[in-house]
């Protein structure tokens, strides 16, 4: 960089040399904006004064342009001349009252007075930015041009390569012989690298000089404010540096190369050589875009250089320029055929959508960001559609659209938009879509009231003579008889096509219209497999996950997953329900749908709790709490709620559990199935706590909300099991066996989790021989539906039952199984009730059973299995039917097996080869 300098230093040295002997010189010093022109003009002018040239100095502006003689009259001025020019080409001008102090001149006079001057002492006119020189004054500066052969005058001339209006008199100028050209290029790679040696130091110089070479294409401006802004990275200058030299760059530039800038930053990715042209007043883009590249404010592509450059722009506009300028660019993206996110993106920059064609790009933009899991510009294009629409009926679609897109995101947030659709609905400018989504989240949200309004002029419509009756609407009312039963209503007045949601029977519950939206439909099957448990209600669900896998279409993707889920879980698919919910999960997090995956994610603390892992219950139920704040699940909060107050409740965190109970739950939640389980929940947590009444109370609540409901067959809740237990505890055995006998007659009580917590009910009032045959059946049972908690309660009977019956062997092998799975559990409370009544001579013997084994993993899988159905308390002949082998090869498995572990008899087998007790550890 300083050897360029030196040279041209040395070149105008000459030219100031020639000029001493006599021979004039014009001299063109050219190069691109912020090139370093003006440096090395004062350069020169420094050293011309030093030589004894008198300077006379001009700087030009763009905003002086139009103001005739306005170069000429700053070069008079340093001159020392009193005077002003004129157009006129003779003639004195009129004096003041003191003397001649104001004249106009012609240019003939102007340039003997000059030439006059540099008889006596040789001249300097130095003119910077000289490309926006006046015509009048580059005319006089012209002829004077002609006269310098034979005179000491050096005339300079900056100039930027920018085009400009004064052409022709500029080509003129190079025609003349006395010209001399300077050329001031941009830096180099090794240019850059000596710029930035004298700020950074070598070694960082070295680094980064290749990246900043390609930052700022070598303009010393440039490159100078990117040097102190990464010199001071966290300072008042950071990021800040470089957008300010290049606006600086842009405006001092032709207005054509701000022009295109601030069309380069608007149209961003969407930009093309006539769109640039047309937003940018009609410029010749190529022309200009050269020019700025050579100038380094362009890469090569013709593109900015820096990230901060298009921000720069942007922020230089002021605002309702801005937004003219986007709006200007959207409709220019429309007429050529753009994607709508494409003409969506400058009409959110705009802040305005004027017309129709420009909302109803919002709104299939909306459509679009949905399905690539941006609801937030989803959202942002929808309020903009609704603002800007001027149809009502419109308006309320689309604010129907952008509350459905909140929602995913946020609840709490998307219900703001509840009550001016709740008027647009009872206006009537809602469709049954949209009312159906609108009932959706006022019930979640707990606004009953208002959702009974819109439901009752839903029902109107369907009721009116020209109106189809359809499915929808039945649909709609057998998803509310699952999820909030108070507001379901028969369907139809007329007759033909009433029912009750909630009545049994097969016909209750087909639809045999044609249904128009799928997705109300799905929900409506899944809530009737809910409250019915119909035949293949495990199957069907599955099948409904495999063809949503949250896809993005459908307006009740998650509900219906959500219901789908619930109905495995219902069917005692807890392992399958598990494998869902971390599938869904995940999905909801890859598609940014907070609001389901919190909500598959409280499902799957809800398995957990089935499941017997109670740790993991609260994790996941915490987990879906820091997903969604409490405040945006409305009644939905009694399904985290309930997974965390059992769950805290088995492990024996009592204190936390009830500080979950005290939490301010919605009235509403109470008129949804999400109430029932809070109030089987809190139930559970009393009989834990000794408050037996109280528990009984909110069992029984459940069977009373579900009988008024019409959904007692099963229901949501098995109540009765609850209300059992505590009847025993409270000593009313025969109560107990009535709501027994009851919960086994339901369809739900045959080979599932309910009849296997049923029928251990069941067999604390019967005699302890017809008790452990019951124990057994329920024992398989639960083993069967991977409930590990209600396991360890079965065999914890079955060893009393043992006890009570002599056979002290088995009932310390159950009582062994019985803690091991508990521990396993994290079930505290039920591992110390287990403890504390097995009496102090049992408890070496549970300890020692209790240790790990050595040789535990050297077993051979038929020794293993050899093993377990020992630890169960089988005979050797037992063993040997069940595996069909004789009792000869049990006994020789069963010698391996001591010997590899260590022990000598069948009582010291470890407890955690019962054939659950691997999984649970």
């Amino acid at each position: 960089m300083l050897v360029e300098r030196e040279e041209h230093l040395g070149r105008l040295h000459q030219i100031q040399e020639s000029a001493l002997a006599g021979k004039g010189r014009v001299v063109l010093l050219e190069g691109p904006t912020a090139a370093g022109r003006t440096e090395l003009l004062h350069a020169f002018a420094d050293r011309a004064e030093a030589a004894g040239f008198r300077l006379v100095h001009a700087v030009c502006s763009r905003s002086e342009q139009n103001l005739a003689f306005g170069m000429l009259n700053q070069l008079l001025r340093y001159a020392g001349l009193p005077m002003t020019t004129d157009t006129r080409e003779t003639g004195p001008g009129p004096s003041g009252p003191d003397g001649p102090s104001v004249r106009a001149w012609s240019a003939d006079e102007l340039c003997a007075s000059l030439l006059e001057q540099a008889a006596d002492r040789p001249l300097l006119l130095a003119v910077d930015d000289s490309q926006y020189a006046d015509a009048d004054s580059l005319s006089v500066l012209l002829r004077h041009s002609r006269r310098l052969r034979s005179a000491r005058v050096v005339v300079v001339l900056a100039d930027s390569d920018v085009p400009s209006s004064n052409l022709p008199l500029r080509a003129e100028l190079l025609r003349q012989p006395n010209l001399s050209r300077v050329r001031v290029s941009l830096l180099t790679r090794s240019g850059v690298r000596e710029f930035l040696t004298g700020r950074l130091g070598a070694d960082e110089a070295a680094r980064l000089a290749c990246d900043f070479h390609a930052l700022t294409g070598g303009s010393p401006l440039l490159l100078g404010a990117l040097a102190d802004d990464h010199a001071d990275p966290d300072g008042p200058l950071a990021a800040r540096g470089y957008g300010l030299a290049l606006l600086s760059c842009l405006h001092r530039g032709d207005p054509a190369v701000l022009a295109l800038a601030r069309a380069l930053a608007v149209l961003d990715e969407d930009a093309t050589d006539d769109g640039l042209a047309s937003l940018a007043g009609g410029i010749d883009v190529r022309a200009v875009s050269r020019a700025m590249t050579a100038a380094g404010l362009l890469d090569d592509d013709g593109g900015f250089r820096h990230p901060a450059a298009r921000q720069a722009v942007l922020e230089d506009l002021a605002p309702r320029e801005h937004s003219a300028l986007y709006g200007r660019a959207a409709r220019l993206l429309h007429a050529a055929g753009a994607e709508p996110v494409r003409v969506a993106r400058h009409l959110r920059e705009a802040g305005r959508a004027d017309g129709p064609w420009a909302v109803r790009a919002l709104v299939e933009a909306a459509e679009y960001e949905v399905l690539a899991d941006r609801p937030e510009d989803a959202a942002a294009c929808l309020e903009l559609a609704e603002r800007s629409s001027g149809d009502l009926t419109e308006r309320a679609e689309v604010l129907a659209r952008l509350a459905h897109t909140g929602f995913q995101f946020d609840p709490a947030t998307a219900s703001r938009h509840l009550a001016p659709l709740v008027t647009a609905g009872r206006a009537g400018h809602l469709k049954f879509r949209e009312s159906a989504l609108l009932v959706r989240q006022l019930l979640w949200n707990g606004r009953a009231e208002e959702a009974s309004s819109v439901l009752d002029r839903m029902r109107e419509s369907a009721d009116e003579p020209t109106a189809d009756p359809g499915s929808e609407l039945a649909d709609l009312e057998q998803w509310l008889a699952w999820a909030h039963p108070p507001l379901a209503r028969p369907v139809g007045t007329s007759g033909a096509a009433s029912r009750r949601p909630g009545a049994t029977g097969e016909s209750a519950g087909t639809v045999v219209a044609l249904r128009s939206e799928p997705w109300l439909g799905r929900a409506a099957t899944l809530a009737n497999h809910l409250a019915r448990d119909r035949p293949g209600a495990a199957e069907r669900a599955e099948q409904v996950l495999w063809d949503l896998r949250l896809s993005r279409t459908e307006c009740w993707t998650g509900e219906s997953a959500m219901l789908a889920l619930l109905t495995l879980l219902h069917s005692d698919r807890a392992d399958l329900a598990a494998d869902w919910c971390e599938r869904l999960s995940a999905d909801a997090a890859n598609h940014s749908a907070p609001t389901w995956q919190a909500v598959f994610t409280a499902i799957r603390a809800e398995v957990a709790v089935r499941q017997g892992d109670l740790e993991s219950a609260v994790e996941k139920a915490q987990e879906a709490f820091a997903l969604l704040p409490p405040k945006s699940w409305g009644v939905a909060i009694g399904l985290p709620l309930s997974s965390l107050i059992v769950a805290t409740t088995r492990i024996g965190r009592h204190e936390e559990a009830a500080r979950w109970l005290s939490y301010a739950v919605p009235t509403a939640m109470y008129e949804s199935w999400y109430g029932l389980s809070f109030l089987q929940a809190r139930g559970i947590h009393h009989l834990a706590t000794n408050h037996v009444h109280a528990a009984l109370g909110d069992f029984l609540s459940c069977g009373e909300l579900q009988r008024n409901w019409g959904m007692d067959s099963p229901g949501p809740v098995a109540w009765r099991a609850g209300a059992a237990e505590a009847c025993i505890r409270l000593g009313n055995p025969d109560r107990a066996k009535q709501l027994v006998h009851e919960q086994l007659a339901r369809p739900a009580g045959a080979g599932s989790r309910i009849r296997g917590m049923s029928l251990r009910l069941y067999a604390a009032t019967c005699a302890p021989g017809r008790a452990l045959q019951l124990l057994t059946e329920a024992l398989e049972l639960l083993e069967s539906a991977g409930d590990r908690f209600e396991q360890a309660r079965v065999l914890a009977d079955m060893s009393r039952m043992y006890y009570a019956l002599g056979e002290h062997r088995r009932a310390r092998m159950m009582f062994r199984q019985s803690l091991h799975v508990a521990k396993a559990c994290e079930a505290h409370p039920l591992a110390q009730e287990l403890l504390s009544g097995s009496g102090e001579y049992e408890r070496p013997r549970i300890a020692a059973a209790e240790a790990p084994s050595a040789g535990h993993g050297e077993l051979t899988g038929s020794e293993r299995r050899v093993a377990s159905l020992a630890v169960m308390g089988y005979t050797n002949r037992e063993i040997a039917s069940k595996l069909y082998v004789t009792p000869s090869t049990v006994e020789q498995h069963l010698t391996r097996v001591y010997r590899k572990l260590k022990i000598q008899r069948r009582q010291d087998l470890p407890s955690d080869l019962w054939p659950n007790a691997s999984r649970a550890g």
